[in-house]
């Protein structure tokens, strides 16, 4: 059944509206009627609802059954990730939505190649976010991670203290003699705790931002022998807390 996030929740008597582009989606692409059944998200919690109006500018709907279970990850995880070229992030995004993820925040790394145009990034940032919309409401998440707008590693240093477990993953802890593995790190994580992990672009994190980043309290983790690509990191990462949690 289809998945639409709502801009406003239910009212007392059960009934929502959608505007834009999801009643666009409705009428034109899923060519829904009166009656069809949908499920609708408000505040963190799905309902099934049926379509009870159709207007040229809205889809009205009313609840239309209880509360659906919740598909979250039981761990909040919010990945840093050093800015990178393409549409890398577009990838992080999308497949990390599905594996979980809370929240995104990109950052200018030292070894970040891409220089954040200010002018051009808020239009960025709202493609990511409508990406992570999209990702949510295919795998049947009841929130939407946030894509925050691009920092400063300080800056993400700066809101560590808004988190139970920070980590960093760091390619020289990895090919070191005692490696900290990404098994020890997880395991040591409990439900309900918000995670910040920091990943660094291509090239990876600096010795200069792993000695800072230590400092603050971070910890390294090593994701295996294997040099992976910065948009496979992040995704190796949440699929290890999905596998220990889920």
């Amino acid at each position: 059944m289809q998945r639409y996030f709502l801009d406003k929740p239910f009212d007392e008597n059960g009934k929502a509206e959608i505007f834009g582009e999801d009643r666009k989606h409705i009428v034109l692409v899923m060519r829904m009627g009166i009656q069809d059944k949908i499920i609708a998200v408000s505040d963190g919690e799905a309902y099934p609802a049926v379509i009870t109006q159709i207007d040229p500018d809205r889809v009205v709907i009313q609840m239309n059954g209880s509360e659906l279970s919740k598909n979250e990850m039981p761990v909040m995880v919010t990945i840093a990730c050093g800015l990178a070229k393409g549409d890398k992030h577009d990838l992080i995004v999308q497949k990390g939505t599905e594996l979980g993820l809370f929240a995104m925040i990109p950052f200018k790394a030292e070894r970040s190649i891409v220089k954040w145009d200010d002018k051009k990034g808020g239009k960025k940032i709202e493609r990511l976010q409508k990406i992570a919309k999209q990702a949510a409401e295919q795998c049947h998440r009841t929130i939407i991670p946030k894509i925050g707008n691009p920092e400063t590693l300080r800056q993400v240093i700066a809101r560590s203290s808004d988190y139970d477990v920070l980590l960093f993953a760091d390619e020289e802890d990895a090919r070191s003699a005692e490696p900290h593995r990404i098994r020890d790190r997880v395991k040591s994580m409990h439900k309900k705790q918000k995670v910040l992990v920091v990943f660094g672009p291509e090239g990876g994190i600096s010795r200069n931002e792993a000695t800072e980043l230590q400092s603050a309290g971070f910890l390294p983790v090593a994701l295996g022998p294997r040099i992976l690509r910065t948009e496979t990191a992040p995704l190796y990462f949440l699929s290890a807390i999905s596998y220990e949690f889920e």
